[in-house]
């Protein structure tokens, strides 16, 4: 079954944000969400900006709601399938927050014509997103589309019912994603909670029997990281295979795994070199501070892999890949990392020197070993979850446009 095709911008309203200005940004008070909060599928609360709750309340007309659907207007736009221009993310919180300038909030004119739901798949599709980023105009790192140009899109719009359908068939696909994300996040919590009661609290098994002498639990070893870690540790790789490229972008703010959607081939030797079991720490501003920080597995060759020059490899030598992980994820060694941060503004970087030369406090081995039985099922569950998510998402994008085009029948 075919659908008719009408102009979009028939059925929607676009408005742009408000441009809040600098002087107006504090450090606590109402969210506003920025081109950088768009990360599909969901506008994210990370690294966020706030104005003074007496300038939200004279510009309610910009407040977000639940469900909201917003699209990145301005971005980096390297090439089509690189772009960030035309990003659609959803608003899936119940805190107050505000439209920044150049972020589109999009609505329907009329609900018993046209879905909000179905709108956002529409937009979503990979091919939708090339087609507003041929449009875009500017330069390079600030190319620009206008909510005209989202308007004279064409979509195929069949009855409300079946727009409702079809909207329900997909949202099953993301529901299934997002459990699979919260329970990703609360697995890392708990793995993280665990290394810090045990190895930053010092609340271990049998602590409560253990002696301290010179300031150090019996049997523990005051070093530094360079004795129990290897930084940047030499890979050979063969220079004839074909290699998956891990981009910064195919790391994650918040959590361990990475971004598989951003992995690409290259046959290329060039960039950091890593295997499944190393950790990869974002040197340089402001991936630092935003905390990009990714634990390696499920690459396609045991003998490793290539990615940006910007990361720091780490490789354990005295304790175990996911003791690794959850150390470069404690505030105490992210803020160590950050203050040794040199170079200019904006440049900055920290060296795989500064961090060998921080203090660590080595357990016994028996203890790493118990820690190891402890968190390996939880990763194990976590990169389980994460090939679901990305079946889930691969199947979705796939019935999407089928649906979309009448080619399936609902």
């Amino acid at each position: 079954m075919s659908y008719p095709y009408v102009l979009l911008g028939d059925y929607i309203d676009i408005l742009s944000g408000f441009a809040f200005k600098s002087k107006y940004f504090s450090e606590n008070g109402i969210p506003v969400i920025k081109i950088k909060n768009i990360v599909p599928p969901y506008v994210t609360l990370e690294d966020l900006s706030y104005v003074p709750n007496e300038i939200a309340k004279s510009n309610q007309k910009y407040l977000l709601t639940y469900n909201d659907v917003l699209i990145a207007l301005t971005g980096s736009h390297i090439n089509q399938m690189a772009s960030v221009v035309g990003r659609i993310a959803r608003v899936k919180y119940n805190i107050p927050s505000l439209l920044n300038q150049r972020v589109g909030k999009i609505t329907v004119k009329n609900e018993g014509s046209c879905d909000i739901n179905y709108v956002y798949y529409f937009l979503s599709q990979e091919q939708i997103k090339i087609a507003l980023a041929s449009k875009a105009g500017g330069a390079a790192n600030q190319a620009n589309i206008s909510p005209s140009d989202i308007k004279k899109l064409i979509i195929p719009l069949p009855p409300i019912e079946i727009q409702r359908r079809i909207a329900d068939i997909l949202s099953a696909y993301d529901d299934l994603i997002e459990n699979n994300r919260k329970q990703i996040k609360l697995l890392e919590e708990a793995a993280q909670r665990l290394y810090q009661e045990w190895f930053v609290d010092l609340r271990f098994p049998g602590h409560k029997h253990t002696k301290i002498v010179d300031g150090v639990p019996e049997g523990w070893e005051s070093c530094v990281l360079d004795d129990v870690i290897e930084f940047d540790p030499k890979i050979c790789l063969d220079k004839d295979r074909i290699k998956q490229f891990v981009p910064m972008s195919a790391l994650s703010t918040s959590s361990m795994v990475l971004d598989v959607n951003k992995i690409s081939d290259t046959t290329s030797n060039s960039g950091s070199k890593f295997q499944n079991g190393d950790t990869l720490l974002a040197r340089i501003t402001p991936c630092l501070e935003n905390g990009k920080t990714a634990f390696v597995h499920g690459l396609e060759s045991d003998e490793g892999t290539v990615g940006s020059t910007e990361y720091i490899v780490m490789r354990s030598k005295k304790l175990n890949p996911y003791m690794v992980y959850l150390l470069s994820r404690t505030n105490s060694f992210r803020q160590s990392a950050i203050n040794s941060m040199s170079g200019s503004d904006g440049r900055q970087r920290v060296k795989a020197d500064k961090l060998k030369a921080l203090v660590y406090l080595l357990p016994p081995a028996e203890l790493i070993h118990s820690f190891e039985q402890m968190v390996s099922p939880m990763f194990e569950k976590v990169f389980a979850l994460n090939q679901q998510i990305f079946a889930a998402t691969q199947a979705r994008d796939r019935l999407l446009p089928k649906l979309m085009s009448g080619e399936v029948d609902v």
